[in-house]
């Protein structure tokens, strides 16, 4: 999606919000899910994960949508609910993992687009060789240099990759329909050549922080929701660009265990929905997936990196962060912020050459990161419904937000206990160093850091992060 600041002085229309959601949702993630989903599970597995997602997701757009209409003033999206809900340093941590997160998603766009090139030219090999990352590299700061040069560039890329990442999307849907085998779908179905019912449960377990990464920018609407020309259309663009993006998700997954035996999918190289196309059609069509990923890819990376650096600007503007991060330059982009973001990601970058799945964990990480912001913003909006604040006495709207926002905040949790010790250490490494923004910030506001629960939590984040430091040192845990 085009960025906002283009059309700050006009506001967002309904439709930019809603292109603006599924151009952030609609990404690296859904080209790889053949392979994601194979290596992992079966039919039914992914059924029972999109399930269970989409129901959470779901739930969680609803709370989007309730937010953005309750409580109009907070107009900087997951920072500004968190901040509300539970105070400064938790409103920090959420808008620190989320930018993170949004560093992570624009690693694996980055790892991705040199995988892809790979499957033509071998020196790029899996996107993690020297080659690789060094050209990488040259990517990751020309985009920087346009950005800051003003995003008028980047908006007119942005509308061709929206119409890049769709269109492929949509040909491999109806190929994949023309091609589809009930009886290889049937034996694909269980995952295991005989039915197990708890294989299953640890199949849907194992997919569940891939199911997260497609759907991070759920929000995306609500984070530039300070330029809609009506804060009614937020929530209606949330839940119109989720659905949209679901049946795409789900259609993309299910319909290649039609297409090829679970063992070949699981083989295909990154992006693996160009070898499902390419199994059907030839290798014109793995080229076609191909080049339209490059382009819908890059449209992804200017998006998560525009995300990654408003967070961090509006956290600066409430002076949560840093007064450095709130500074623009003279063509009105976020200088202070974007220049943090791509040194973060350039680190990141660095840190693919070590990685064994680079992409695979860029993805999980990513979803690991995003997974303790959503779930503050679903427990604020527990917490509205709970108190009855924003609510008229006797509301029966009130009942059915609760049940949305409960819905989503134990999904939320779930999924983040899904995802098991090594992320939650993994994230902890990244939140603690972070905190060093929210020390600036108190210092230049001459306030009391910590309030006394922020200490004990700050504490648990610290001794996590000593213990995930010290796991990766002796091999417990590997990246």
């Amino acid at each position: 999606m085009a960025p906002p600041s283009s059309q700050a002085d006009q506001g967002l229309s309904r439709n930019a919000l809603i292109a603006l959601v599924i151009g952030s949702m609609v990404g690296s993630g859904i080209f790889a899910l053949p392979a994601a989903f194979g290596r992992t599970t079966g039919a039914l597995g992914a059924i029972i994960a999109w399930a269970i997602a989409g129901t959470g997701m779901l739930m969680l757009a609803f709370v989007f949508q309730t937010l953005s209409q309750r409580k109009p003033n907070l107009d900087a999206g997951i920072y500004a609910y968190a901040r509300a809900g539970f105070g400064d340093y938790i409103g920090f941590a959420s808008a620190v993992g989320y930018w993170i997160g949004c560093c992570l998603a624009d690693v694996a766009c980055l790892v991705l687009i040199k995988a892809t090139l790979g499957q033509f030219f071998p020196i790029f090999g899996d996107g993690t060789t020297p080659v690789a990352i060094a050209s990488a590299t040259v990517l990751l700061w020309g985009v920087h240099i346009l950005l800051l040069r003003g995003i008028t560039g980047a908006a007119a890329l942005n509308t061709i990759a929206t119409y890049a990442k769709i269109i492929p999307i949509l040909l491999f849907i109806v190929v994949a329909i023309i091609a589809f085998d009930g009886t290889l779908f049937s034996m694909n179905f269980w995952g295991t050549e005989q039915p197990d019912v708890s294989k299953v449960v640890a199949q849907v377990r194992g997919t569940m922080l891939l199911t997260v990464f497609v759907f991070v920018g759920i929000e995306g609407a609500s984070v530039y929701s300070r330029y809609a020309r009506s804060r009614a259309d937020v929530g209606f663009a949330t839940l119109a660009g989720f659905l949209t993006v679901l049946c795409l998700l789900v259609l993309v997954t299910l319909l290649s265990y039609g297409v090829l035996p679970r063992a070949e999918l699981a083989d295909l190289p990154t992006p693996s929905m160009a070898g499902v196309m390419e199994a059907v059609v030839g290798r014109w069509g793995s080229v076609f997936i191909s080049v339209a990923l490059l382009i819908s890819v890059l449209g992804n990376y200017l998006s998560w990196s525009l995300l990654a650096a408003e967070i961090l600007h509006s956290a600066a503007i409430h002076r949560t962060m840093p007064s450095f991060l709130a500074t623009v330059n003279v063509h009105k982009v976020p200088a202070g912020a974007l220049w943090l973001t791509n040194c973060v990601i350039q680190s990141f970058l660095l840190v693919t050459w070590f990685a064994e799945y680079a992409f695979t964990l860029a993805l999980k990480m990513t979803s690991a990161m995003t997974l303790i912001p959503y779930f503050f913003v679903a427990a604020y909006g527990l917490k509205l419904a709970w108190t009855s604040e924003a609510y008229h006495a006797g509301e029966h709207a009130r009942v059915v937000d609760w049940i949305r926002s409960a819905i989503a905040t134990l999904y939320a949790a779930g999924m983040i206990y899904a995802g098991g010790p090594k992320f939650l250490l993994l994230s902890s490494i990244l939140y603690a160093p972070g905190t060093v923004l929210f020390l600036l910030a108190k210092r230049e506001r001459k306030e009391a850091i910590f309030r006394p629960f922020e200490i004990i939590l700050f504490a648990a984040i610290t001794i996590a992060a000593c213990a995930g430091v010290y796991a990766l040192a002796t091999g417990a845990i590997s990246i």
